[in-house]
């Protein structure tokens, strides 16, 4: 019997650069990306763990789960770095680049 590639494999790493590279959005976008694509990493390994050699491409779907974990870490880290900013400095603040240097020159 020929293998099948399992479903899903190019997506969930294409899934995995996107939650990376996306992290600078405030870290909502890639958080998405990187959900996404952890759940259908797993479901994609569930599938090979019950049949292992009738699937091939596991290697693109672990890493690919790896690169979601990552992107998931560091887009939680950047939401959090927003939601620090905004309740440290002010949303108003944050807008105003001015305002802004002002006040990073009284901390300096």
């Amino acid at each position: 019997m020929e293998q099948q590639k399992l479903p899903n494999a190019t997506l969930i790493l294409v899934f995995g650069i996107i939650s990376i590279i996306t992290c600078c959005c405030y870290g909502v976008i890639g958080l998405i990306f990187g959900i996404i694509g952890l759940v259908l990493a797993n479901k994609a390994l569930k599938l090979y763990a019950e049949n292992p050699e009738m699937y091939e491409g596991v290697q693109s779907v672990k890493t690919g789960r790896i690169l979601a974990i990552i992107g998931i870490v560091l887009n939680v880290l950047a939401m959090g770095y927003m939601i620090w900013a905004i309740s440290f400095f002010g949303w108003d603040t944050l807008q105003d680049p001015q305002r802004m240097q002002e006040i990073l020159e009284q901390y300096q």
